[in-house]
This record gives C-alpha cells, sequence and structure tokens, in this order.
C-alpha cells in the first residue's frame, strides 16, 4: 500500500503539530518553580485532601519570631483551609516520606474537651497515623483546628523540640452548633 501525497502532508502536520504541543509542555513545566514536597494529606471518610505546610521555613528549623508568627496564626481558624467532617466519618493524617524521618505529630482541640486530642502521637518513620473516629477527636462546636507538626530531627528528643513545618486545618462538623472552640499553639511541641 502506498500512501498518497495528501496523507503524507497531513500525517506530518499531525507530528509537527505534536511536537509543537509537547516542546511547549515540556517548555513551560521547566520554567515552574520545583513543587513542594512537604505536604500533609488528610483522610477524611474516603476522601482525601493535600495541603502544603502553613508555617514553613524552606525545610530550616522555624527561628523563635518563626514560631510566634506560627502561634499567632493558630488562633486565625478563619484563614485555614477547611474539610467537611462527619460525626460518622474517621480521620487519618498522613505525610511525605521526608517528613515521616524527621519526625511529626498531629492533634486537635477537641476530644472529651480536655484540651488536645491525639490523632498521631509522634512518629518517627510512620507516614500515616492510621484512622480514628472523629467523635474522639472533634470539638462540642462546629469548628476543630487540626495541627501537624514537623520536627527537626537535631532536636526532636530535647525538651524543645524545633519545628519545621506546621500545618493548620479546619475540621468543619456541619451539624455541632456554631461555637467558640479553644485554640492551639504550634509551639507546644511535643
Amino acid at each position: 500500500m502506498s500512501l498518497s501525497t495528501p496523507v503524507i502532508a497531513a500525517l506530518g502536520a499531525v507530528a509537527v503539530i505534536g511536537a509543537a504541543t509537547l516542546g511547549g509542555s515540556i517548555a513551560y513545566a521547566s520554567g515552574q518553580d520545583k513543587p513542594l514536597t512537604t505536604q500533609a494529606t488528610v483522610t477524611v471518610g474516603r476522601d482525601s485532601f493535600r495541603f502544603e505546610p502553613t508555617c514553613y521555613n524552606g525545610g530550616k528549623p522555624l527561628d523563635d519570631n518563626a514560631n510566634k508568627a506560627c502561634g499567632l496564626l493558630s488562633t486565625q481558624t478563619d484563614k485555614f483551609k477547611s474539610i467537611t467532617v462527619k460525626s460518622v466519618d474517621s480521620i487519618g493524617v498522613g505525610v511525605d516520606k521526608a517528613t515521616a524521618e524527621n519526625g511529626w505529630r498531629a492533634y486537635t482541640n477537641g476530644g472529651g474537651g480536655q484540651g488536645n486530642a491525639s490523632v498521631a502521637a509522634y512518629q518517627k518513620d510512620n507516614t500515616f497515623s492510621g484512622l480514628v473516629p472523629s467523635v474522639n477527636v472533634l470539638t462540642q462546636v462546629r469548628d476543630t483546628t487540626l495541627t501537624v507538626i514537623e520536627f527537626d530531627p537535631k532536636t526532636a528528643d530535647s525538651s524543645k523540640p524545633g519545628i519545621l513545618a506546621v500545618w493548620f486545618i479546619n475540621l468543619k462538623n456541619n451539624a455541632a452548633p456554631v461555637g467558640q472552640a479553644q485554640s492551639q499553639d504550634a509551639s507546644q511541641g511535643q
């Protein structure tokens, strides 16, 4: 079977358009900043949500000023990303491999009215907290703050561990009454 001149021309045009599209895509992708790899994933029921840190210093420990600013931010819940949670849902937190190697924990300002409720106690080398019933970690009011902290591995075992990243996420239970939940401070460390 031989190809006619119009078919060859059409195939050539497709090849040129395809190469131009691929070349443009590569140029576009290479011109972008490197994606942030420090991320936390929150699983609620069967859905997962990925977040970049709320407080982050490019992989270096937060200094005193950054810690204070992050502590102030912890009280501004209206600035947090939100996830809708039902009381029948289970909640879990996952982190990237580098965060897991450094050490991390996750907790909320809810859970039986006794202050912080652990979603993941201090962990090292583990990337997922497991699932906990949301009723064990939610506050009695609509908004609960989930805090995830990545620790500086050089100071994680000290009395004042350094913090590399902090995530604040609002867990919104629309079935609960609107009210003022207790805020939490990321500088609480472990």
